[in-house]
C-alpha cells in the first residue's frame, strides 16, 4: 500500500513540519524495561517537549500568526483554572509540577500540533502513524497472552500490556483503542479503496489485542467512538462494516480461542458492577466518593493541583483498599497506592473544583461541537453534489471526531498518567485540527 505524503512547493527535500509529531508517536513504541518506565519521563514527553519548541521557532520565523481567535481561546480556556487551582495547592512544588503537567497535555502539545499539521495529507500521516504504533503494541501484547508472560489477571500472566508493563496495564490498551480509532476513520472517509481496504483490516486485527488488555473502560470507549463514527458515515457503510465485525469476533472466539472464561467474565462484569462489583470496581466507587466529597468541600476551586492523595483519606470511605496489586510482564509483586480517583472529571472537580472543570470540559465539547457541525455541513454538501450513494465523510473528520469521543468518553473511568498521556495530548491536537479548519480546505479529505 503507498500512502500519499504531503506535497510542499519548492521544499521537495524538506520534512514536513507533522514529522515532529509522528516522531512523538514512534516513540511510544520503545520498551523501557520490565517496569514501563514507572516512576520517569518516557522519550515521548520529552520529544513532545521539543516539539513544541521547534513549533515555536518556526513561528517565530514564518513571522505567521499562530493562532486564530477562536482556537486561541479554546486552547487557552484551560489555562484559567489550573492557574486557580495551582495557587491552592497545598505546596508551591506540587503547585508548579501540576500545572506544568496539565499545561502540557491540554494546552502546548495540542497547539503545537493544531499548527504543525498543515493539512489532509499530514492527517493521514499520523492516522497511519498511530495505527501502526496499535500494531506493534498489539503484537507484543497478544505474544504476551499467548506465552504466558503478560501482566497478571486473576492470578495469571495473560494480561496484554505490551511494552507499558504491568505498572501502567492501561498503557497498551489506549494505544491499541485510538489506533483502532484511527483505522475505522481512515476504513470509512473518503480516499483509494485499496488503502480504506488495508485500514479496515487493521481494525480488525486490532480487536484481538484490545480484548486481551482486559480493559472495560477501552472496551467502552471503543465502541461508543466507533459507533459514533459508523452513524456519521452513513448508514450503507455503519451496516458493512457491523457486519465486517460481527464475523470478525466470531472467528476471533471460536476460531482462536479469544473468548476464554477470563475474557467473558470481564465482558460479563461491566453490567455487574452495581450488583456485585469486583475489588477494582469497589476502589472505584470508593474514590469516586472521595473525590466527590473533595469538592463539596471546596466547590469552586477544589482541593489544589496534587492534591487528591493528600486529601484522600480524609473522605475516603472504609471499603477503599491499601492500594492495587501488580505483577508479571518482566516485573515483580509491586502494591502501588491509589492517588486518583481514575475518573478526568471528578479528579479535575476534586482539585480544580467548578471553575477548573468548567474551563477544561467546556473546551472539549465546544471542539466536539464544532467538529460535528463541521462534518455534517461537509457531508450535506457531498450528498447534494454526488447523490447519497457517494457521500463518504472525509476521513480527517471521521478521525479527528472519533478520537475526542474516545477520549471524552474513557475519561469517565480513568485519568492522565503514564506514558501514553502524551498520545492524549496529539489526540486533542487532531480534533482542534478538524473543529477549527486549521490549515485545511472546506472540501478537504
Amino acid at each position: 500500500m503507498s500512502i500519499a505524503l504531503p506535497r510542499y512547493a519548492g521544499r521537495p527535500r524538506a520534512l514536513p513540519p507533522v514529522t515532529a509529531v509522528v516522531a512523538v508517536v514512534a516513540l511510544l513504541a520503545v520498551p523501557l524495561g520490565p517496569d514501563g518506565g514507572a516512576g520517569g519521563a518516557h522519550p515521548a514527553d520529552a520529544v513532545s517537549a521539543l516539539m513544541v519548541l521547534y513549533c515555536a521557532a518556526r513561528l517565530v520565523r514564518e513571522r505567521r500568526r499562530p493562532l486564530s481567535g477562536t482556537a486561541a481561546v479554546l486552547l487557552g480556556l484551560p489555562v484559567l483554572g489550573l492557574a486557580v487551582a495551582a495557587a491552592g495547592a497545598g505546596s508551591p512544588a506540587a503547585g508548579l509540577a501540576g500545572f506544568g503537567r496539565y499545561l502540557q497535555v491540554f494546552v502546548l502539545v495540542p497547539a503545537a500540533v493544531l499548527l504543525l499539521v498543515r493539512g489532509r495529507g499530514d492527517v493521514r500521516l499520523l492516522a497511519w502513524a498511530m495505527t501502526g504504533l496499535a500494531l506493534c503494541q498489539g503484537a507484543v501484547g497478544v505474544h504476551q497472552y499467548a506465552t504466558g508472560t503478560g501482566a497478571s489477571y486473576q492470578g495469571e500472566p495473560v494480561r496484554a500490556v505490551g511494552t507499558f508493563g504491568a505498572q501502567d496495564v492501561m498503557g497498551m490498551a489506549t494505544v491499541v483503542s485510538l489506533g483502532l480509532v484511527c483505522a475505522v476513520g481512515l476504513a470509512l472517509g473518503r480516499g483509494p479503496t485499496r488503502g480504506r481496504l488495508v485500514a479496515a483490516g487493521c481494525a480488525l486485527v486490532l480487536l484481538a489485542p484490545l480484548a486481551l488488555s482486559f480493559s472495560r473502560g477501552a472496551w467502552i470507549a471503543t465502541a461508543v467512538a466507533c459507533a459514533g463514527q459508523l452513524l456519521l458515515a452513513g448508514a450503507r457503510r455503519a451496516l458493512a462494516v457491523a457486519a465486517a465485525l460481527l464475523a470478525a469476533g466470531v472467528v476471533l472466539t471460536v476460531g482462536f480461542g479469544v473468548g476464554t472464561a477470563m475474557l467473558q467474565e470481564r465482558v460479563g462484569s461491566i453490567a455487574e458492577v452495581a450488583d456485585a462489583p469486583d475489588r477494582s470496581v469497589t476502589d472505584r466507587y470508593s474514590m469516586w466518593a472521595a473525590a466527590a466529597g473533595m469538592w463539596r468541600e471546596r466547590p469552586l476551586t477544589g482541593v489544589g493541583l496534587k492534591g487528591f492523595p493528600e486529601h484522600r483519606d480524609a473522605h475516603a470511605s472504609l471499603a477503599l483498599s491499601s492500594g492495587s496489586e501488580t505483577d508479571g510482564a518482566g516485573a515483580g509483586y509491586v502494591r502501588q497506592p491509589l492517588l486518583s480517583p481514575h475518573n478526568m472529571y471528578l479528579l479535575v472537580l476534586a482539585e480544580q473544583g467548578l471553575v477548573g472543570l468548567t474551563a477544561l470540559a467546556g473546551s472539549w465539547l465546544a471542539l466536539l461541537a464544532l467538529g460535528l457541525r463541521r462534518l455534517r455541513r461537509l457531508r450535506r454538501s457531498c450528498v447534494a453534489r454526488s447523490g447519497a450513494g457517494g457521500a463518504a465523510p472525509p476521513r480527517a473528520g471521521l478521525i479527528g471526531c472519533g478520537l475526542l469521543v474516545w477520549q471524552l468518553t474513557d475519561f469517565g473511568y480513568a485519568d492522565i498518567g503514564g506514558p501514553s498521556t502524551v498520545l492524549t495530548a496529539v489526540c486533542l491536537g487532531l480534533a482542534a485540527h478538524w473543529a477549527l479548519a486549521f490549515g485545511d480546505r472546506e472540501t478537504g479529505s
